[in-house]
């Protein structure tokens, strides 16, 4: 069965994301680098204040890296010749003057690697000349269409997802299932993820210690009065409903008789509790007994709502708690976890509960955890670049007709793409008229894109110039 299971779900999976790739090389067609490094929209809209964080062309870069320092270090030891080490004041003075220049994570790399390189004053300069030499050659060029290049990069390897299930078919615990439909979710924006979960650290008290975690995570589980009963039946004279209440399970809860005797209240009905179960005996004859017991059945008991399944494991030496289910707002309240290192897979969530920013790195996290899961080496400057525009105007947009490609400035364009008569007639009627900035619009008219070369305009032609200085002179004369 597992092998015709991965042929049907290849050939479903390579439409879904071919069509994944269309979306997003719609939305970020007319993304480009200016001269002034910034990553701008067809209006001028900064999307990025530089592109990738450091400006590094990803085609130009060694897997990432502008520069290999180690490298560039060690080619140094080989040609200066063995002399009195540069001290550690004059490398500090030589970096400080290069910081304008370079990025301060490759400082950051120079700093440490010429610290432990015992260079000569003159390997010192070199290492710090060649690093800037070798950035700037690195640079992204003005023009370059970086956001068609981060579509296809992210477009391709979910393709790659797509066929791989090949070589899992069959192998549960391989399957490729969370991969290509989380990929989807992610760029859809999706309001609530398929499998919500939580990653839940916990602060210094709690996270050496199995049974405080424990005690943590037992308070976490959303529990309503029906998870404790082991047995429900209506006493017919007084039409009272008796739910038998199960120890173990309200031990694995930990809920306690005082924690039910607190929540157990409900309107109409008398409570009495026994030695092993709780009677609810109606204050007034009950019409529908069915959903007074189903009222009954879901009273709020403890936990945070949301939160299905908990289960505590050791990860580098401290004990984390990972849920079923997420509800971020309410979790960083609870006493005993780190509220600066608890994640959800819930973009939504981490938006509205910690900002735009916090939601724009969710969206990087997840979407480079989703490929480096399936082995996929995408940089990270195209995933950071989808990231951006999805929270650019201080919302997460989707990446489809619904968000980022139906919100576009373009007549044209938002026509283009897959909703066009209505598009049009909307805009005949209030007369709107279309800048001609973008891709798709100045490919409909024939025009040349505003991309690459085609980035460049005339604001003033030099025959006009020339007869200008003429006349300048002969009136002098």
């Amino acid at each position: 069965m597992g092998g015709r299971e991965g042929l049907v779900d290849t050939a479903v999976r390579t439409q879904q994301s071919g069509y994944m790739q269309r979306r997003l090389i719609n939305a970020m067609e007319h993304l480009h680098v200016e001269y002034d490094g910034t990553v701008r929209g067809p209006l001028g809209e900064i999307i990025q204040f530089r592109y990738g964080e450091d400006g590094v062309d990803p085609a130009k870069s060694d897997h990432g890296k502008a520069v290999n320092v180690e490298r560039l270090i060690d080619r140094i030891k080989l040609m200066i010749e063995i002399g009195e080490p540069a001290s550690q004041s004059y490398i500090k003075e030589k970096l400080r003057e290069a910081e304008r220049q370079l990025t301060p994570l490759l400082i950051e790399e120079l700093r440490n690697g010429l610290s432990k390189a015992n260079l000569t004053r003159e390997g010192v300069d070199l290492a710090i000349k060649w690093t800037i030499e070798n950035y700037r050659m690195a640079l992204v060029e003005p023009g370059e269409a970086i956001g068609i290049v981060a579509a296809q990069s992210i477009g391709e390897p979910g393709t790659q997802m797509t066929l791989r299930t090949f070589h899992y078919a069959g192998v549960r615990e391989q399957n490729v299932t969370i991969g290509l439909p989380r990929l989807i979710e992610i760029v859809d924006a999706r309001r609530v993820p398929s499998t919500p979960i939580m990653a839940i650290y916990l602060d210094e008290e709690h996270k050496a210690d199995r049974e405080k975690a424990a005690e943590v995570a037992r308070g976490l589980v959303y529990t309503k009065l029906e998870d404790l009963i082991s047995d429900t039946h209506i006493d017919p004279e007084t039409g009272g409903i008796i739910m038998k209440l199960s120890p173990r399970l309200m031990k694995d809860k930990g809920v306690t008789l005082e924690m039910l005797r607190e929540k157990a209240k409900i309107a109409d009905c008398k409570v009495i509790f026994t030695e092993d179960s709780i009677i609810f005996e109606p204050k007034r004859e009950v019409i529908n007994l069915k959903k007074l017991l189903d009222k009954i059945s879901s009273l709020y008991i403890k936990g945070v709502p949301g939160i299905k399944r908990v289960r505590v494991t050791e990860e580098e030496g401290e004990w984390v708690i990972r849920t079923d289910g997420s509800n971020l707002s309410e979790v960083l309240k609870i006493p005993g976890v780190d509220p600066s290192r608890t994640t959800t897979n819930n973009v939504h969530e981490t938006a509205a509960t910690l900002g735009i920013e916090a939601a724009r790195n969710a969206l990087v996290k997840e979407a480079m955890g989703v490929l480096e899961d399936q082995g996929l080496d995408v940089d990270i400057r195209h995933v950071m670049l989808v990231a951006d525009i999805m929270t650019a105007t201080g919302l997460v947009r989707q990446i489809g007709r619904h968000g980022i490609s139906g919100e576009k400035s373009s007549i044209l364009a938002k026509a283009a793409f897959e909703i066009t008569i209505p598009n049009i007639v909307e805009a005949a009627v209030r007369g709107e008229s279309d800048p001609l900035k973008g891709v798709t619009e100045n490919v409909i008219v024939g025009q040349s894109i505003p991309i690459g070369t085609g980035l460049v305009d005339i604001y003033m032609s030099a025959p006009p110039l020339i007869r200008g200085e003429e006349r300048g002179e002969q009136s002098s004369g």
